[in-house]
């Protein structure tokens, strides 16, 4: 079996329907930079968000979410499954605009057949109101999990504004997948360079997001939580061994350094997974470097599916072509995916 553990979703209707594209349109926090606009010219009608304004950061093309094309192209690429994420809109929807995309999800998982299994999205600032939803979509809808986005404004997951949200998920038990923003917090160096906004930038704040639930009480305060980052957390893996250091063998005059005794150890072994949200951009050996430092059985294969076709179609072989055990490839393209998101 082979699960893309990362299919974006998002309503092709939206494009057609311009009471629900201009209330969608509206949701967007201008007062943070976030503009929103439709684009239309040569080529598909796209959704265009930019943040901050003036700095494109995702894209929404109508026709690259039809249901038949999905399936078509899963089919192509031996993929069995797929898990459903909205591409990082989420960051700032209202609850009424979450529960019609998570409705739109349903339909979609309904009609594959089972082959397509949707993450919730929700506003993170949790309540009652979104405490129902989650109940809604885990034991009614029956989906995977929850999507979060790795900060939202200037916070990120750590920050006791989030409490409500993270205490309903632990009592939940709930697998949760955190995506990247388009930016970090702190990102004035990086704006004027596409590449380096839209690429090195994700792996900043996933990086940073990872970071921050490690050194805090994060997982103290819910233990039952399981989180899946994108993008392999930012390139974590190449960073592991010096944010974990181990006691210094020698006697320092300064302490300049938290050393790990093994509790950041244990929370990065039991709390945290990591998506490669594309395979083929990370490159081999990168790839069996983070096999080696992270585990196998820590990360995920997805493919941030529309945003370019290959990374889904090309993407099993060149997982299978990584030199690893079969073993190792097995758990990156089914059995990791089949556990964390508890799929049958």
């Amino acid at each position: 079996m082979v699960i893309d553990a990362n299919m974006y979703w998002f309503p092709e209707e939206l494009f057609g329907d311009r009471e629900a594209l201009d209330r969608f349109i509206a949701e967007a926090p201008r007062v943070y930079g976030t503009n929103v606009y439709l684009k239309k010219g040569e080529g598909p009608t796209q959704i265009v968000v930019e943040k901050p304004e003036g700095f494109p950061s995702l894209n929404y093309a109508e026709g690259d979410y039809r249901l038949e094309t999905m399936l078509a192209d899963m089919d192509e690429a031996g993929v069995d499954r797929a898990i459903l994420k909205v591409p990082g809109c989420n960051e700032w929807m209202s609850l009424e605009m979450c529960r019609r995309f998570n409705d739109g999800m349903a339909a979609y998982a309904e009609a594959s057949g089972g082959r397509m299994v949707p993450l919730a999205v929700v506003p993170a600032t949790g309540g009652p109101r979104v405490d129902a939803e989650i109940d809604r979509c885990l034991d009614e809808l029956g989906f995977a999990g929850v999507q979060l986005c790795a900060h939202y404004g200037t916070r990120y997951l750590d920050d006791g504004l989030f409490a409500p949200l993270f205490e309903k998920l632990d009592e939940k038990g709930a697998t949760v997948y955190v995506h990247h923003v388009p930016i970090p917090v702190d990102a004035s160096s990086l704006l004027d360079y596409n590449n380096l906004r839209r690429s090195y930038g994700r792996c900043v704040d996933q990086t940073t997001a990872v970071g921050r639930e490690l050194f805090s009480d994060f997982f103290a305060r819910y233990p039952h939580l399981r989180l899946v980052h994108s993008m392999l957390g930012g390139g974590i893996f190449a960073i592991a061994e010096m944010l974990l250091p181990k006691p210094s063998r020698r006697k320092d005059a300064v302490q300049r350094f938290e050393t790990d005794g093994g509790e950041l150890a244990k929370r990065l072994r039991e709390h945290l997974f990591f998506e490669m949200s594309h395979a083929q951009p990370w490159g081999k050996d990168a790839l069996e470097c983070a096999v080696k430092v992270l585990g196998a059985d820590h990360i995920i294969w997805g493919t941030s599916y529309p945003v370019r076709k290959e990374w889904l179609l090309d993407g099993p072989a060149f997982v299978r072509s990584l030199a690893l055990s079969d073993e190792d490839k097995e758990l990156m393209l089914a059995g990791n995916a089949k556990r964390l998101y508890r799929l049958d």
